[in-house]
């Protein structure tokens, strides 16, 4: 009955009809849009606070982002359990370094391979909390409250998403 829990890849509609039906819900119950960057900032605030203690009560960044665990840490900490559990009820769960399509386009390199992660990681936060949000907060919830913004933001994640792939790949993804 539940081996479609098993499977590798899902479709993409059930998916996207299961995370609209998800959001709706957390808007509803929550009053509050489904959304992730803001927990790393978060997280950064708590980790700063183990160094800096109550100084970092005192920055303005902090005042209005609260470094504390909400239900947006939660829903963080849920993904990345929900994400291992699948991959391992569907047998594709491995650990690697380098992916194999890194690394036919860039090699082997574990340090490149770790480099640009972190690099893209960086970019990612940075342009997240400079577009007050991430995909998850503009392309899933903006866009399902017809937020103008998050229309745009959702475009432009398509169109850099595309570009980056024929960029890096060379062929369009």
């Amino acid at each position: 009955m539940l081996t479609w829990l098993q499977e590798t890849t899902w479709s993409p509609y059930i998916v996207g009809i299961g995370i609209g039906i998800l959001s709706w819900l957390t808007l509803l119950i929550s009053k509050k849009p489904i959304g992730c960057s803001t927990t790393f900032a978060r997280t950064a605030g708590m980790i700063e606070k183990l160094f800096a203690g109550k100084k970092v009560d005192a920055k303005e960044y902090y005042r209005e982002v609260k470094p504390t665990v909400d239900w947006q840490f939660m829903l963080v900490i849920g993904i990345i359990i929900g994400a291992f559990l699948s991959a391992r009820l569907s047998g594709d769960f491995q650990a690697q370094w380098v992916p194999p399509v890194w690394a036919t386009a860039f090699g082997s390199s574990r340090l490149l391979r770790l480099g640009a992660a972190l690099l893209g990681g960086i970019l990612l936060g940075f342009g997240s909390r400079w577009a007050d949000g991430c995909t998850s907060g503009h392309g899933i919830s903006g866009t399902m409250q017809l937020g103008v913004g998050s229309w745009i933001s959702a475009i432009c994640f398509f169109i850099g998403g595309i570009l980056m792939a024929f960029f890096v790949f060379g062929v369009l993804a």
